[in-house]
């Protein structure tokens, strides 16, 4: 599992300590050290979890947290807080904040990986490295490996995270501007129409297998996967 996660903690050894441990499992850290550095690195590029602090300069991370669940850009970006406060209050607070982890510090480097794990595979199950498998189709993100009824479906990089992202959001329609921010970034600008030409690709590789017929087309609204 590789992501990209934004951590906002403005104790620079703290800070440091969390970067490296992250980088050190394969995760392609940003550093903020507050809430406004914060924003600047959101609005640039969405990343793939927070990592934030409830004690920061200025605005604090549960007022921050608030603000980002209140922006549809940022509803759904995982939140894992870090925080001094241990009292069960405070823990809920964080909760309804928008958190949707807590950890308290201080805390083990192995813990803060697992809770991000986590926090991904509930919000972002198409980050957690884990193989899927839908009516025979299976895709596995650790081999890069895609087989339908035991036999290799060749897909190029941008097929394989489009199968991916539908297939860990089963039963759920899509429009194109979302599966562009999701499987593309929304930092990335690219035709909407750019979706149709990637879903025509993926359904002819799925084709010779019959499961081409997993990928619907709902009219008016976009593209998704059936649950069935």
């Amino acid at each position: 599992m590789s992501a990209t996660v934004l951590v906002v903690e403005d104790e620079p050894q703290i800070q440091e300590l969390v970067a490296v441990n992250l980088e050190h499992i394969g995760h392609k850290v940003l550093r903020a050290a507050s809430a406004e550095e914060a924003e600047i690195a959101i609005r640039t590029a969405l990343p793939d979890v927070l990592v934030l602090d409830w004690m920061l300069p200025g605005e604090s991370g549960l007022a921050f947290a608030r603000r980002l669940r209140s922006d549809e850009r940022t509803r759904e970006l995982p939140i894992l807080m870090l925080t001094a406060r241990a009292m069960e209050q405070d823990k809920i607070s964080g909760l309804e904040a928008g958190a949707d982890d807590y950890l308290t510090k201080p805390f083990s480097p192995k813990e803060l990986a697992a809770r991000i794990k986590a926090v991904l595979r509930r919000r972002a199950p198409q980050l957690s490295g884990d193989a899927v498998e839908i009516a025979g189709l299976r895709l596995d993100p650790s081999t890069r490996r895609v087989t339908a009824k035991d036999t290799r479906v060749e897909l190029s990089p941008s097929e394989f995270r489009l199968l991916h992202f539908l297939m860990t959001h089963p039963g759920r329609v899509y429009s194109r501007a979302q599966l562009l921010d999701h499987v593309w970034g929304d930092h990335v600008f690219i035709e909407e129409r750019t979706v149709d030409v990637h879903i025509r690709r993926l359904r002819k590789a799925l084709e010779p297998t019959g499961h081409d017929a997993l990928v619907d087309t709902v009219r008016g609204a976009g593209y998704g996967l059936r649950a069935d």
